[in-house]
């Protein structure tokens, strides 16, 4: 691969251009994730997480077609992501005894991350390597050039979080679409959701993002409720 090849770093701008474009809801999942970490902890949890999904998502590549035409593999991804996005809007657990080590938070964010991003790389990946040509010098050396600016902007997202708590709820929802995206878009479904039920491309979307954020709501409101009556028996 020529370096000096103006051909090499218009491939190598096309390649960040998609995987840019493409992880904003990345950048968001990275900073939900790192959102309860401690201020020192966070900028490590936002580059490790955002190095381990930009090195999951080299090795994706090298069967990425292949993965887009299992069926099912998307049903399962989809209801993995809702979860996740779920669990990311539930509020930060009070300190005491169910309280986690700083540490072991960390770890749990970096996995959250690369989980999540394996989950809604499996599209992004065909771009990539189509820019890539098949070269993968060229595509391991775009996606280095693009961590980055996806660590960039998930710190810009985490002040955002800091300063607008309302920007947690807006990212779950932005899971939950996705998810919905992928449901209706799985290789054993797609044909019949073409032909019989094209209104579910919007509907399901919309519908999976309003039961992210409703089940996540439900549950918070439960888990206060529950704490309420302990500290009403203790009290007692």
């Amino acid at each position: 691969m020529d370096f000096s090849s103006p051909a090499f770093w218009v491939a190598v701008l096309q390649i960040v251009a998609i995987d840019v474009l493409l992880s904003g809801d990345n950048a968001v999942v990275i900073a939900l994730a790192c959102r309860r970490l401690p201020p020192e902890k966070r900028r490590i949890g936002v580059i490790y997480g955002a190095a381990g999904a930009i090195g999951l998502r080299i090795a994706l590549t090298f069967f990425a077609v292949g993965l887009l035409t299992l069926p099912y593999l998307r049903l399962v991804g989809a209801l993995l992501l809702l979860w996740i996005g779920i669990k990311l809007i539930l509020p930060e657990q009070e300190e005491g005894e169910h309280h986690i080590d700083a540490s072991d938070n960390l770890m749990g964010a970096v996995k959250t991350i690369i989980v999540a991003d394996f989950v809604m790389s499996l599209d992004n990946v065909v771009g990539v390597a189509a820019a890539a040509k098949g070269s993968m010098v060229l595509l391991v050396f775009g996606l280095l050039v693009s961590i980055p600016l996806i660590v960039w902007s998930s710190k810009i997202v985490l002040k955002l979080i800091d300063r607008f708590p309302v920007v947690v709820t807006l990212g779950g929802a932005l899971l939950g679409y996705v998810g919905g995206e992928m449901l209706v878009s799985d290789v054993a479904v797609k044909d019949w959701v073409d032909s019989n039920a094209h209104w579910l491309h919007r509907a399901a979307p919309i519908g999976c993002a309003v039961l992210v954020v409703g089940m996540g709501k439900w549950i918070a409101a439960r888990a206060r409720g529950k704490k309420e009556l302990v500290d009403l028996g203790e009290g007692g």
